[in-house]
């Protein structure tokens, strides 16, 4: 059972190695399909070996040290390592442009780069980092000789002079600008993080954890819930660091996984995965009629019924963990046909757990409720608010920011949307600067408009206002569909979701993204405010849709 003391994240992992000891906690799969494991001994052992290098190069208490790396084992041990050092962690995501990460390094002050290997690591000189102090993270972790001078027998011993941190210390700044704006330092204490992983303990009952992970760890929901929680509770985590879909699908039937924690992108990109199997099996009718069955049934049931898709997924798959971004309601319900049950999170880095919902209510359209020791509000223009210890103390030497952040009496301003359904679950409207709002005063919700494209098949689009009460969706184009089929099926679609939503909601037209992605943040999100200016553009655009009423 977890240590429900626990005061900082190095008293977590010391408790997971006093209950699980020798039991597997990290592994790394390669493209080769070997698989190294670190026990939870190694694990505390090798973040011991990075705090005692750290401290060699000359790095005090406070300072600042740059993590750059694909995740693998290293990586938590460097982490763990900074804290035992006193260090502060600033983590750089791959996804991050140069010109983000060199206004991270200038904003944070960094002093020292901890860099991942591999042919998916990042190049620290296209981000202006030749010349930056580096290690790599394997050199860090790495176990010494015997004889290395650097590692004087009482090495372990020498680092009880360095004091244990307390509960209210900075461990690590998260840069975040959200889906615009300037990168804002996220300060984040190691009682934040504690608090929770003691609320998403609330949350998921005791259950064995096999865990494939797939979001970086720059990602705090990847490092909370993924990495911190997950070793407090004896799940055994595997990293993979190949994004080809058979490799993933390997690692998940080989690793026999329970659980994953994910965003929405993941759970589609799966998803059609799926139906692509299916459809290539000629099976595509029976799938949906089973299916529809499957929704009467008990969970454990479902299993049986799609029982070839289970053994896919390694025979044991319980549960996703989503947060993130919106959820489509539909894409939940698909994966909970199968019998997979799929939990909502909803928070920010600045909040850590908001609300989640439960294995008892995790019904589709609601993100749950707050569990206890989370304060949750909503002011009477339908903003979302936080306190409580899970809620960060400000942003990195920003105290206007800080300040804005806050309300007068210490709630923090989300900047989302959101109403209480009759059983007082959350349900979220959107952010306040995405509403559109229509010259006869009505506010209109972009996610609304495209949950309804996505039910109607249209799996990603963004709904922008082109010009004063026209609402137009721009989709992405399909590299493997005739455009003259794409076109037709786009437009069918518009017409569907029109015919389920009000007046003013309805969508004018539609134009084709001209790239293979939307412009994302690091952690997934559509960056909203680039699709708006590409589409209100003067210049000609390839509107490839018209008017549909």
């Amino acid at each position: 059972m977890p240590d429900p003391s626990a005061a900082t994240l190095l008293d977590l992992l010391d408790g997971a190695v006093l209950r699980y000891g020798e039991r597997s906690a990290l592994g790394l799969r390669g493209d080769d399909g070997g698989t190294t494991h670190w026990t939870y001994g190694d694990l505390a052992r090798r973040s011991r070996i990075a705090a005692w290098r750290l401290r060699a190069l000359d790095l005090e208490p406070g300072d600042r040290i740059l993590t750059w790396s694909p995740s693998t084992p290293e990586l938590p041990a460097a982490y763990f390592g900074a804290m035992h050092a006193r260090l502060v962690i600033v983590p750089l995501d791959l996804r991050m442009s140069p010109d983000a990460v060199e206004g991270i390094v200038r904003a944070s002050g960094a002093r020292h780069l901890i860099l991942g290997s591999g042919r998916d690591a990042p190049d620290p000189r296209e981000a202006g980092l030749a010349e930056f102090p580096t290690t790599s993270v394997e050199a860090l972790c790495a176990e010494p000789a015997a004889d290395d001078p650097a590692f004087p027998p009482d090495w372990v011993a020498r680092q009880a002079a360095w004091g244990r941190p307390t509960g209210d210390e900075t461990f690590q700044l998260i840069f975040t600008s959200g889906t615009t704006g300037t990168p804002k330092g996220v300060m984040l204490s190691h009682d934040n993080v504690v608090a929770s992983i003691e609320s998403f303990h609330r949350v998921v009952p005791p259950m064995d954890h096999r865990l494939v992970s797939l979001l970086p760890l720059s990602h705090l929901l990847e490092q909370a819930v993924g990495l911190y929680y997950a070793l407090d509770v004896g799940a055994d985590i595997l990293y993979v660091r190949s994004r080809n879909p058979r490799v993933i699908f390997d690692a998940l039937r080989e690793h026999r996984v329970t659980s994953m924690i994910v965003v929405p992108q993941v759970l589609d990109l799966f998803w059609s995965a799926i139906e692509r199997e299916v459809v290539k099996a000629g099976r595509a009718t029976a799938f949906d009629r089973l299916r529809r069955l499957a929704r009467h049934l008990p969970f454990a049931l479902r299993r049986r019924l799609f029982a070839s898709v289970h053994r896919q997924l390694g025979g044991h798959f319980r549960l996703f963990v989503s947060s993130g971004a919106f959820l489509p309601p539909a894409l939940q319900g698909a994966w909970e046909d199968l019998g997979v049950t799929v939990l909502q999170g909803y928070g920010a880095t600045e909040t850590g757990t908001g609300t989640a919902t439960g294995f008892a209510d995790h019904g589709p359209g609601t993100v749950g409720r707050a569990p206890a020791g989370i304060e949750m509000r909503i002011v009477d223009d339908g903003e979302i608010q936080f306190r409580g210890r899970t809620v960060f103390a400000g942003y990195w030497n920003a105290p206007e920011l800080t300040g804005q952040a806050f309300t007068d009496d210490g709630w923090y301003r989300t900047g989302d949307l959101g109403r209480l359904d009759d059983a007082g679950r959350l349900v979220l409207s959107g952010r306040i600067k995405d509403i559109i709002v229509l010259p006869n005063g009505f506010n209109v919700y972009p996610e609304d408009i495209e949950n309804a494209l996505r039910v109607a098949g249209v799996r990603e689009a963004v709904v922008v206002e082109t010009e004063p009460g026209r609402i137009e969706a721009v989709v992405l184009t399909p590299t493997d569909e005739d455009p003259a089929a794409f076109r037709a099926r786009i437009a069918s679609a518009v017409k569907t979701a029109n015919a389920s939503l009000g007046p003013n909601q309805r969508i004018a037209g539609w134009r084709a993204w001209p790239g293979e992605d939307f412009p994302r943040t690091h952690t997934l999100k559509v960056k909203r405010d680039p699709v708006r200016r590409w589409a209100a553009s003067d210049a000609p655009l390839p509107v490839v849709g018209g008017s549909e009423q």
